[in-house]
């Protein structure tokens, strides 16, 4: 039934695995990109001028960033990666996939911090799974407390903040002992790294992702295993999957949010439920961003906002179906109302016609138009 978390995993031969360009290609799509950034077709008239700077509720201008998986289909790695970030006029730059390093040493990892500085990017870094009983969980990396130490390690010679892993996705709901034994293990291996995580200064950022865990469940993930070293890796398109308003996830999630990987989601009704489509930050129809965004400034001061757009394609969520429910069995009434409200005024979204390398730039092209210039977020010109 629909389509798990895994088909976000590069090579798991569902989302095409991109050769990595030569320098000549890669120069070109930058420029590329950086042209569909700074002339997208954005949601201002010609007598309106750009969005006055948002502040945070410490009066701080709120960053602007991108999460790499945004852009998984060039293949970029490394200073390729820090190179295009930069050409977007960024302020942060998020690794969520290590390859993506280049190289999973300490040495790399710091030289690219530094290369980065030099391009006015601060990076953050993160990785998969850490669940070892997770249907998504791989042992690329040796076990989850191996997996969890090399990525703290890595993080902080990259002078990252935080690590962002993942408990796996929705379909760890239907599992033996469903999502709470799930937690639990998750919870295990995070208590089995805190004093490298506390030592290192490195917070664990834990994602609700692609279903796996509600805002309530993922509070009581990190409250489990300890404020102190654990928090969130808030994903705005993630709630959706978790029949949330992503408003709604915000407010709860906001206090614990020490990173984000956001995008907008496009919310209709079917004959057996609802779909949910990612879409770019303004096209989705159904949250207000600018409000998302003012209140995500008084809740999460500090933190930037990434973008992780991944357009495309739909998913189906039966709710009308009583079988589906067996996987939220502890779905409050009020919650699900709120979803429901954005499914009855959502409407569809039509087909692109683009290939994966044309609607992942263009989708990223058009979400910092709109976040620089109608909502007013980053700290570039």
């Amino acid at each position: 039934m629909g389509i798990s978390a895994l088909m976000f995993r590069r090579g798991d031969g569902i989302l095409p695995t991109a050769s990595p360009m030569n320098r000549r290609e890669f120069l070109a799509r930058s420029t590329t990109a950086a042209l569909l950034a700074s002339a997208s077709a954005t949601r201002l008239t010609a007598a309106e001028s750009p969005a006055p700077r948002l502040l945070d509720k410490n009066g701080k201008p709120i960053r602007l960033g991108m999460d790499n998986f945004a852009v998984r289909a060039l293949g970029l790695k490394g200073r390729d990666l820090v190179d295009y970030a930069a050409k977007l006029r960024l302020d942060t730059l998020f690794i969520t996939d290590l390859p993506a390093l280049g190289s999973l040493t300490t040495d790399n990892a710091s030289d690219l911090r530094k290369y980065a500085a030099d391009h006015g990017l601060g990076l953050l870094l993160g990785s998969w799974s850490i669940c070892p009983t997770s249907k998504t969980f791989k042992k690329d990396w040796g076990t989850a407390e191996e997996h969890l130490s090399l990525g703290i390690r890595l993080a902080q010679a990259a002078g990252s903040p935080v690590f962002r892993v993942v408990l796996g996705s929705r379909e760890d709901r239907r599992t033996p002992g469903g999502i709470d034994a799930r937690i639990a293990d998750t919870v295990a291996v995070l208590k089995s790294r805190k004093s490298q995580a506390l030592d290192s200064g490195v917070k664990i950022a834990v994602e609700n992702h692609a279903g796996d865990m509600t805002a309530l469940e993922l509070i009581r993930l990190v409250e489990a295993a300890g404020r102190d070293f654990v928090g969130v890796n808030l994903d705005s398109g993630n709630a959706a999957w978790t029949l949330e308003d992503p408003m709604d996830s915000l407010e709860k999630l906001g206090p614990y949010a020490v990173a984000t990987s956001l995008r907008d989601s496009a919310i209709w009704e079917t004959e057996k439920g609802c779909k949910v489509q990612w879409t770019a930050m303004g096209d989705g129809g159904c949250v207000d961003q600018k409000k998302y965004f003012e209140r995500f400034g008084q809740l999460c001061p500090g933190v930037a906002v990434n973008v992780e757009t991944i357009g495309g394609f739909a998913v189906e969520f039966p709710y009308l179906e009583a079988e589906f429910w067996t996987a939220f069995p502890n779905k409050s009434g009020a919650e699900f109302a709120r979803f429901l409200a954005l499914a009855k005024r959502g409407k569809p979204v039509p087909a692109d016609g683009l290939n994966d390398r044309q609607r992942q730039e263009t989708e990223l092209a058009r979400s910092l138009d709109y976040l620089r210039n109608v909502v007013g977020l980053g700290t570039r010109a």
